[in-house]
């Protein structure tokens, strides 16, 4: 056994104790002495204070770094002779020990938890400490490995899952906060769909989950859906009547996750498990926010007196209750959200992240809607303004190949019809 395991506990100072732990795990071979290891280092960094920890994570992230000689060596060689095997001897030589570490760290009961855990709580440092940033990549390359779509599974969660489930879907909505368990009720009604991905290394913790509301048409505002009174039978009966399936609200779960992608498996298994259940269901569309658009068009109104105008008449108090002052206002933002939609790339500016989050999976740009949600978080970000992203089950593939390949971003004429100026068309 390494005699970093055998020290009585407090001979070394808790830090040091965890650092010896970590290095000792590169030298264990075997399963089992590595996996008694590994509970004894995620034992002494659950023992940490908060900055004896951040000084567990800078020393993770400095400490296993890859041999400078043999990687040199492996570099000059695949530079002299690029077979397949120099290429992958450079690979390897590489690969920082770190990561073997982790690896190894993720042999504990609980470690994968615990390394998860540990991303998220760096993520806020990554700005003033640029060396973490070396542990956050290790740490998001092996979690894609680890949390592929193989090891997921989708669950439906209703008003009959476990209690700690539904705490963590109040806990985690980040897109329509839920007041309460009454709230929370009506958003599993029997004309509402709640699905997550789970994963067994965390048992009870939803990765990422989608509200749904079933209705007859598209819908266009947020209110409609959020109203709590519901009588079950009504919703039931909505339910049956429905053609019209509306994600209105997606939320990652897991920060340290973040950037792992579960949100276009998530939302075409839905689509499969909805259309199975509803065989009446035709069409499969968000209701999303925009949240980028205000500061898209605060930096563009310097340069723009017609902008800046449309910027000026939002001050004040509450100017989208005042109807006069609302439809002066309409048709100048929907068509300035339309431009910012539309725009790709190359044209200077970055996509709005939810448009290309859903424009990735190849869903179409098909109508935004005027004041679709009047919360307060949503005036600040969007002027109020929603959109409805198209996943027509034909056109899918086609429409991913489109953005993905060429940054076009396909839309319905309706949208088409707004840039051209008339706004009616989507309103």
């Amino acid at each position: 056994m390494n005699p970093a395991t055998q020290s009585p506990r407090g001979v070394l100072p808790p830090l040091d104790r965890a650092s010896q732990l970590a290095a000792s795990l590169l030298s264990e071979r075997g399963e089992a002495s590595g996996a008694l290891i590994a509970r004894e280092l995620h034992d002494a960094i659950r023992a940490l204070d908060p900055e004896a920890r951040f000084g567990f994570q800078h020393f993770l992230a400095t400490a296993f770094q890859p041999d400078r000689a043999a990687l040199r060596a492996a570099a000059e060689r695949y530079l002299a002779d690029d077979t397949a095997e120099a290429a992958a001897t450079l690979a390897k030589a590489a690969d920082p020990p770190r990561q073997e570490v982790l690896r190894r760290m993720n042999m504990a009961p609980g470690g994968t938890a615990s390394l998860v855990a540990m991303r998220s709580e760096i993520g806020g440092r990554l700005g003033t400490e640029p060396e973490l940033k070396l542990l956050d990549a290790d740490l998001k390359h092996l979690f894609a490995s680890w949390f592929n779509r193989g090891f997921l599974t989708l669950e439906r969660i209703d008003w009959q899952s476990p209690a700690a489930v539904l705490e963590k879907l109040i806990a985690y909505e980040a897109v329509h906060e839920i007041h309460g368990w009454d709230d929370l009720r009506r958003r599993l009604a029997p004309d509402r769909r709640c699905f997550a991905f789970f994963h067994p290394a965390l048992p009870g913790e939803p990765l990422i989950f989608v509200e749904v509301a079933l209705v007859e048409g598209l819908a266009a505002a947020v209110p409609p859906l959020l109203v709590q009174d519901f009588d079950a039978d009504t919703a039931r009966a909505q339910a049956a009547r429905a053609d019209t399936a509306i994600f209105y609200s997606i939320s990652n779960c897991q920060d340290g996750l973040r950037g792992v992608s579960f949100g276009n498996f998530l939302i075409k298994q839905v689509v499969e498990e909805l259309r199975s259940e509803f065989p009446r269901l035709n069409r499969f569309s968000t209701l999303s926010p925009v949240p980028g658009f205000r500061r898209w068009l605060g930096r563009h109104a310097a340069a723009d007196e017609h902008l800046s105008a449309l910027l000026r008449e939002t001050d004040g108090q509450a100017w989208w209750q005042d109807q006069e002052r609302s439809e002066r206002l309409r048709t100048g933002l929907l068509r300035s959200c339309a431009l910012y939609l539309t725009q790709t790339a190359a044209a200077g500016s970055r996509i709005d992240p939810v448009a290309r989050f859903h424009l990735g999976n190849g869903a179409r740009l098909e109508r935004i809607n005027w004041l679709g949600n009047t919360a307060p978080r949503a005036i600040e970000e969007s002027f109020g303004i929603m959109v409805n992203y198209l996943y027509d089950h034909d056109s899918i593939e086609e429409n991913h190949e489109a953005f993905a390949q060429d940054g076009r971003i396909v839309r319905s004429a309706a949208v088409d019809a707004l840039l051209g100026g008339d706004a009616r068309t989507v309103s």
